[in-house]
């Protein structure tokens, strides 16, 4: 990933979550809105990157609109085969179905999660994913 851009999503990261703990909506929407526009000026070029769209979702308070952006950032891990955004951006897709209602749809992504997730070093996202998918499972 381009250092400026991921600079920028790291900085915008930061903002929104003081904007959000300030309760200060008009920042928030501010930050929001900028990125939101990295996202989508980069969006089919060289400088796309899951992580922005990852980003974007992670701060999408509407879960069906979250869980579509997550699914453009899923697109985009695939394409670059990165086994670390596909785990984690499945998992978020997951949780989400499950907020949604949609049991089927979040056992399918943690699957698929699972599978990704074999060959990445992060211990923890591999037992939520494992433990989200058992409890789905047996419920």
């Amino acid at each position: 990933m381009n250092t400026k851009i991921y600079k920028r999503v790291l900085f915008l990261t930061d903002n929104l979550m003081a904007a959000a703990q300030e309760e200060n909506q008009a920042k928030f929407d501010g930050y929001y809105l900028e990125l939101r526009e990295l996202c989508e000026e980069h969006e089919k070029t060289d400088k796309d990157h899951p992580v922005q769209w990852e980003t974007l979702a992670d701060f999408t308070d509407d879960l069906a609109l979250a869980v579509t952006i997550y699914e453009q950032a899923l697109v985009k891990a695939e394409a670059i085969n990165s086994k670390d955004f596909r785990s984690s951006i499945g998992f978020s897709i997951a949780a989400l179905k499950v907020e949604l209602g949609d049991k089927t749809g979040a056992i399918e992504h943690l699957e698929k999660a699972k599978i990704s997730c074999n060959k990445i070093v992060d211990k923890e996202l591999k037992a939520e994913i494992h433990d989200l998918l058992e409890e789905l499972k047996d419920s």
